[in-house]
């Protein structure tokens, strides 16, 4: 067996599979792309779904790549197993109806035992095939593979549910019994079974059914190889590790974590080692995720990063690292991966900045968390109770990034244990949130083998011409079926040629009309999409008869067309406007280009400013008033990215590729139409500055006649406002508003005196009526009041009078209630908090609150439970 840097593994798998005539597919996002049924990028057919469902169809059928991947579904596992990874490579090989078995199997073969390639020893490999998929048995057989080194078993079936299904066969390394967890004799000592022995390097799909919606397993018309090889798990048998941690693919990061730590070393003990391990898996996803455009929040995959990020700062507490320090290994992570993902180091102190800022925010996160989790505490102890319960427990965790077993391990200090039943059943209701937020959309779609099978040659002729007389129709579809004519109804259109535009990269189809050779319209252009083989696809509402291999002319809307390419050309300004303002780390996150406006979306930690909108309005204005000519170079991908073009998100680029170059300001691939001068975009404005999730702001924008129709409403609303406001001209408007606010402010402050003045007049009485109950004085009442503001101001006046102990206020406002709770140093000292008491009481106003030991407060729907919630608390004291 060849030693090989993980680096060399990557480039040598997909170096074999490129000589067996595979082109190498780039990495994709992490973040899906027009699939809403993933989260997570999570395997290398994750990106590949419109070839093998048939929506799409490959120049080349035979593909490999090596694809990061993202998976949370085990990451209670990862340090605590030699495997479990929540971000890992699979390096796969795929063929879109073209080979099948035979040649995936040999080439596996091949590829792992050849001496000129992996040159792994062939009595260490141990393969699985499904009991009925005889044919792949004898394929093995046929490499060479003796009968004792091949297992049957039931679970080599790959089925997600309706859609592509098929056996599949394993291929497992024998590390020795040395390495084993189980005894020889073992039942599960064996390929496939539960053990450390024996482990699966590879799998091998044989994607050849349709799992129909009744159940029933048909034959698919193209049958496709899957494959996937975890990079981790090679890597580590390739370099001799007991585990994916002593790989170079971890150990630099782990290094770097002692050298942060300053106390704890990697392999002194199994505690801290899960900690290193954590920190060193976390390290990579989060750094990979931020590159790839995701940002920490509370939902979503955001949610999942700063899940990833919290835990990894706790493991580094465990190592006695007290600062923020996870940012600091990002390049680290970087340099171990920048012979295939240079753009790690390119992005560093965008993903730094992200992840320092997360850190820092948990530190203020944590404390609170602490203060809540020695409050849950304290009142288990008070009721007399030795268990935590699972919904406290659940909320630590949902809400303050708490793992369950730092929350088990405080318990345990105070004599407590949790309730993990509890925590289990809220982890599993948040799951089915998750799940119902999804959906129910299918992973992958059946394949269409009418649309697969149509390979027509289509040229779209519409960047240089807006009609054609010379279109010959060569297919009709019509409900699925292919017909030689039509007379009237919705039907799909193939022509040999076309002007029309199908919809990509978010610029919006044509539409338009088409004629016969009489000049009669016979159809109504609606929509245009790439058929699976890349023809254009038209929607249409046909009119008049059609019949194929007619000649018929196509005319799309100019009007429609024009105002397209201005918004499209003036979405490549702003984006590079928006890298100009924001910084070269701003991705674009999707974009839409309408005639009436563009949309685009991009990856922000901030709200964009005023003055940056202006700065970024002025400078894609300014690119428009120097009239600047537009070209379209047309070339080959690498020359293309010699030069410099920026890929746009949602574009997929062949072999040949369009480069849109507006001077020296801007160079993107883009296979949409354009103005030929940038003056033919007139003028450009931004409408409006929104979020669309965390980590992502949207941009709205018009140009042309729009943006003058925008401007024109905006006049309109300021003489609106001049004429109310009774002010000479526009420009006093600013003045008079300031004066206005001015008066309105002395007004505000003279109210609230006078209401303050009251609320005092109020306490007055309610502050003497303190009454006895039990060992402590209590002053409780309803009070007149309208708002908590209120109720605190006689809190404050309570706190300085000391009258009594507890004090209990109630007020009414509107079909809400208001509910407050002071206590004294003594009530505090003998367990009496105010805290404590305010969750107890405010139930009986249909409500919920907290606060500190001294003043809590709660709000609630029910003001007719006031009187019942100040009886309760005296119930409470009189036996406290």
């Amino acid at each position: 067996m060849k030693k090989m840097s993980s680096a060399e593994v990557r480039q040598m798998f997909l170096d074999f599979f490129k000589s067996k005539g595979h082109t190498i597919e780039p990495s994709a996002s992490l973040i899906p792309k027009n699939d809403p049924t993933l989260l997570w990028i999570n395997s290398g057919v994750a990106t590949l779904k419109k070839y093998f469902d048939g929506e799409v169809i490959p120049k080349n059928p035979r593909l490999v790549s090596a694809q990061k991947s993202i998976r949370t579904n085990d990451i209670e596992n990862v340090g605590r197993t030699a495997r479990h990874q929540t971000f890992f490579e699979m390096l796969g090989n795929f063929s879109v109806g073209d080979y099948f078995k035979k040649e995936a199997i040999a080439w596996a073969w091949e590829l792992l035992t050849s001496p000129d390639w992996f040159g792994f020893d062939p009595e260490k490999l141990f393969i699985t095939v499904y009991p009925k998929d005889d044919d792949a048995y004898e394929i093995w057989r046929q490499q060479g593979i003796k009968a004792d080194h091949i297992f049957k078993n039931e679970d080599n079936f790959w089925d997600i549910g309706v859609g592509p299904s098929g056996p599949d066969s394993e291929i497992f390394y024998d590390r020795g019994q040395e390495n084993n967890d189980v005894a020889e004799n073992d039942p599960e000592n064996y390929p496939g079974g539960e053990n450390a022995r024996y482990l699966e390097i590879w799998n091998i799909v044989f994607s050849q059914f349709n799992h129909l919606p009744d159940g029933r397993f048909v034959d698919q018309p193209h049958k496709n190889i899957d494959t996937g090889m975890g990079l981790e798990r090679i890597v580590s048998i390739i370099q001799d590790a007991p585990t994916n941690f002593e790989t170079d693919l971890f150990l630099p990061i782990i290094r770097a974590t002692e050298k942060i730590s300053q106390q704890k070393n990697y392999n002194d003990n199994q505690a801290d080692d899960v900690a290193f391990k954590i920190i060193a898996d976390h390290a990579r996803a989060v750094t990979f995720a931020i590159g790839d455009g995701a940002i920490p929040s509370n939902e979503g995959r955001g949610y999942v990063l700063r899940r990833l990020i919290r835990r990894a700062v706790l493991n580094g507490g465990k190592l006695g690292i007290r600062q923020a320090f996870l940012y600091k290994l990002v390049p680290v992570v970087g340099k171990i991966m920048q012979s295939y993902y240079p753009e790690i180091l390119e992005q560093q102190d965008f993903i730094q900045k992200v992840i320092r800022t997360e850190e820092e925010r948990f530190a203020d996160t944590l404390s609170d968390g602490l203060e809540l989790l020695n409050q849950e505490i304290a009142q288990v102890k008070k009721s007399g109770s030795s268990v935590l319960s699972g919904q406290a427990a659940f909320r630590l965790f949902d809400t303050y990034g708490f793992p369950y077993e730092l929350t088990v391990e405080s318990a345990q200090e105070h004599g407590l244990s949790v309730d993990k039943a509890g925590f289990a059943t809220e982890m599993e209701k948040q799951k089915e949130r998750a799940r119902q937020a999804q959906g129910h959309q299918q992973s992958m779609s059946m394949q269409n083998q009418l649309l697969m099978s149509i390979k027509t040659a289509s040229q779209f002729i519409g960047y240089d011409c807006y009609s054609s007389d010379q279109c010959i129709l060569k297919n009709i579809i019509s409900d699925n079926q292919a017909v030689d004519q039509l007379d009237s109804g919705a039907a799909q259109l193939i022509f040999d040629q076309t002007p029309f535009y199908a919809e990509m990269g978010g610029q919006v189809a044509d539409v338009g009309i088409i004629k016969d050779t009489n000049g009669n319209v016979v159809a109504e252009v609606e929509d245009v999409q790439h058929a699976p083989n890349g023809q254009n696809l038209h929607f249409v509402n046909v009119k008049a008869p059609i019949k194929l291999n007619e000649r018929y002319c196509l005319e799309i809307d100019v009007t429609f067309r024009q105002k397209v390419r201005r918004n499209h050309t003036a979405t490549h300004l702003l984006d590079q406007a928006l890298r100009n303002v924001l910084g070269p780390h701003t991705h674009q996150a999707g974009s839409l280009v309408e005639p009436d406006y563009l949309r685009f979306d991009f990856t922000s930690l901030e709200k964009v400013t005023d003055q940056q909108l202006a700065q970024i309005e002025q400078i894609v204005n300014e690119q428009i008033w120097k009239e600047i000519p537009v070209q379209t170079i047309e070339t080959d991908l690498e020359s293309a990215k010699k030069m410099g073009a920026i890929a746009l998100f949602d574009n997929k680029y062949g072999d040949q590729v369009r480069v849109v170059k507006i001077s020296d300001f801007s160079l993107e691939l883009c296979g949409g139409t354009h103005v030929a001068n940038t003056a033919e975009i007139g003028l450009f404005k931004i409408t409006n500055e929104t979020s669309t999730g965390a980590g992502v702001r949207r941009i709205t924008a018009v140009t042309s006649q729009e943006a003058w129709q925008y401007y024109e409403q905006q006049v309109a609303i300021l003489n609106s406002v001049q004429n109310q406001l009774k002010v000479a001209q526009v420009k006093d408007i600013p003045n008079k508003v300031e004066q206005l606010n001015a008066e309105l402010k002395a007004t505000q402050k003279q109210l609230e005196n006078l209401q303050t003045q009251l609320v005092q007049k109020q306490a007055s009485g309610i502050l003497d009526q303190v009454e006895q109950i039990g060992s402590w004085q209590l002053t409780a009442a309803i009070t007149p009041v309208k708002n908590m503001k209120e109720l605190r101001q006689i809190a404050d006046d309570w706190k300085n009078q000391g009258k009594s102990d507890i004090l209990i206020l109630g007020a009414k406002n509107g079909a809400k209630a208001n509910l407050l709770v002071a206590a004294n140093q003594k009530a505090i000292a003998a367990g009496l908090t105010a805290g404590t008491l305010i969750k107890q009481i405010a139930p009986e106003i249909d409500g919920g609150g907290g606060g500190r030991d001294q003043l809590a407060q709660a709000g609630g729907k029910n003001p007719a439970g006031l009187q019942a919630a100040l009886q309760l608390a005296k119930k409470l004291l009189q036996e406290a």
